[in-house]
């Protein structure tokens, strides 16, 4: 499993809904496959890699350049194993900016995580958008390991996700330019 996104302390927060959840309910069996077979890939195009469909994917499926849908993630989760993508072609609200994979040995803690991400982040965040995050209107938020997925299933990925409050289409990368 992987943290909530969590979000700058600087900017306005900008709460999330359960896309997990609500796909799972409006498809009625939804849940009752995903209990079964687990949570799946996220559906790409070959060779490109890139998202062909909007679906609930497992979280460690997401990768870099990767589109979302922040909207549909809850406000009240504090982990997800879901991430609701979407071909970056179609109007979207959030990508996978930044990516770090984390070195093994004991898990840091999640207020070490938290600081290395924002870090991360914000360093990252001027070098993709073309505009510092001071400067930007654009927020980010990040996926951090849980505790129990770093010593579990060895999840050392940090992703770092630029947030728009109005859907774009397209990648956000140079979008201040």
């Amino acid at each position: 499993m992987v943290s909530a996104p969590r979000r700058t302390t600087r900017r306005t927060l900008i709460a999330v809904s359960a896309a997990a959840l609500s796909a799972a309910l409006l498809t009625g069996c939804g849940a009752i496959l995903d209990e079964i077979g687990g949570p799946q890939e996220a559906p790409r195009d070959e060779p490109g890699g890139e998202i062909t469909a909007s679906a609930e994917a497992d979280i460690f499926s997401i990768k870099l350049g990767d589109c979302l849908d922040m909207a549909a993630f809850s406000s009240v989760a504090t982990e997800f194993e879901t991430a609701p993508v979407i071909p970056c072609t179609d109007p979207h609200t959030g990508e996978i900016f930044a990516e770090l994979t984390l070195p093994e040995g004991d898990f840091p803690g999640d207020d070490a995580l938290a600081t290395q991400a924002e870090e991360y982040c914000v360093a990252e965040f001027g070098t993709f958008v073309g505009l510092s995050y001071e400067e930007s209107a654009l927020d980010f938020t990040y996926f951090v390991p849980t505790s129990d997925g770093w010593t579990q299933a060895d999840d050392r990925v940090m992703q770092c996700v630029i947030e728009s409050t109005e859907p774009v289409t397209g990648t956000m990368a140079g979008i201040a330019q």
